[in-house]
């Protein structure tokens, strides 16, 4: 087991109407004046924004506002959220959305105190840890940002994609209320659960395997995710399978599934150069690349994998063969995808055959042109890299 240093410092206001005690925690932080961002039309149709305003406005707390964000969120908006965030005298940030928002707003938050270009800390030019304090109100549980310590941001120019990530990024209160989560269409509902999946599987899928606890909760949390979306697929407003899944999406990335052992994050790391060049959905990107990476790197521990087989898809052990329990595993978990509407595959994922050309140029940007390796269960290579890619076409 590792030794390990768990930071969870978010305090979780959960339930319905959870949102109207909004201005009251940006008081209880100290904000005065609040930068409130938002992605497209849904959270003004929804009423949500509104209600939160109100709730800024019963505090006597003055805001501005600043839609916009889209998946795979740009620096473009970043940029321009920091000279809004500097013109107005802005001193608390607050997301109202899903993870590319909430990302968004982390990137602000640390470009506003810096004087050079916020992309600079993604392109590992600057480092800090000063930032504004910030807060959100969750509408999309998948990308766990309400509780993590990074954030993952596009460049227009060239579609790179990159991540940084920071303690203090940590949101100060996240406001969760499952009932505003039963319109989501069923795609991003699906792309959620595999997103807090995937970040589970990346801590668990590990070589150090003694630290029972945490393998038990991770086990849980994948399961009850599994379990959750199928339900909440067929029944949109079921609270207590949207609940699960929101409380899910949260464990599955505040680092508690990862506490004694080192994550991998190579599938991520794959993932961000796919989104990156195609604009394409981040959990189902994960389900297309998933198989293929497994597959790849099973030999490294055969009996992780064979573990996860048993414990969370329900596969008979077979005690005499751990490869073949593992690879049914695999199979079963691609099954799952499958069957909540996930592609397997990139040709799945992009309704064409990617080109070889393509597969270099993602190879050569997730390796940094052949500088950087990624993984831990397998260091990968560039080479590594393509092999994959080429797996999962």
């Amino acid at each position: 087991m590792r030794a390990f240093n768990y930071y969870a410092p978010t305090q979780v206001v959960f339930g319905p109407e959870a949102e109207v005690q909004t201005g009251v925690l940006v008081k209880k932080y100290g904000g005065t004046k609040v930068l409130v961002h938002y992605g497209g039309k849904s959270a003004e149709r929804s009423g949500l924004l509104d209600v939160v305003c109100k709730s800024l406005e019963a505090e006597g707390i003055a805001y501005v506002k600043l839609g916009g964000v889209v998946p795979n969120p740009r620096v473009s908006l970043v940029r321009k959220g920091i000279e809004l965030c500097r013109q107005e005298g802005v001193d608390f940030l607050l997301a109202v959305g899903g993870g590319s928002v909430i990302d968004s707003l982390k990137a602000i938050s640390i470009g506003v105190p810096y004087d050079g270009d916020v992309w600079d800390f993604y392109i590992r030019k600057a480092a800090t840890t000063t930032c504004l304090p910030l807060g959100c109100v969750l509408t999309i549980p998948a990308a766990g940002s309400e509780m993590s310590d990074g954030s993952v941001i596009t460049n227009d120019e060239g579609g790179l994609k990159k991540d940084y990530c920071i303690n203090e990024f940590r949101c100060k209160f996240a406001v969760m209320n499952p009932v505003r989560t039963y319109t989501l269409p069923a795609w991003q509902t699906a792309c959620g659960a595999v997103d807090m999946i995937m970040h589970t599987q990346e801590r668990y899928f590990s070589k150090d395997d003694d630290m029972e606890v945490t393998d038990a909760i991770a086990e849980a949390v994948m399961r009850t995710a599994m379990d959750s979306v199928h339900i909440v697929l067929e029944e949109p407003e079921n609270y207590r399978h949207r609940a699960q899944l929101m409380w899910a999406g949260s464990l599955a990335h505040n680092d508690l599934t990862g506490c004694g052992t080192s994550g991998d994050w190579a599938t991520h790391c794959l993932e961000h150069e796919l989104s990156g060049m195609f604009d394409v959905s981040h959990g189902a990107g994960l389900a297309a690349l998933w198989g293929s990476w497994a597959r790849y790197v099973l030999a490294e521990n055969p009996t992780r994998f064979a573990r996860f087989a048993v414990n969370v898809l329900g596969v008979t052990n077979n005690f005499k063969d751990t490869n073949e329990t593992a690879l049914a595993g695999i199979k079963k978990m691609e099954d799952f995808y499958r069957s909540i509407g996930m592609p397997i595959s990139i040709h799945e994922l992009i309704g064409r055959e990617i080109t070889d050309a393509e597969i270099e140029e993602m190879a050569d940007k997730c390796s940094n042109y052949g500088a950087s390796t990624v993984g831990c269960l397998k260091v990968l290579s560039r080479e590594d890299m393509v092999k994959i890619y080429q797996m999962a076409k």
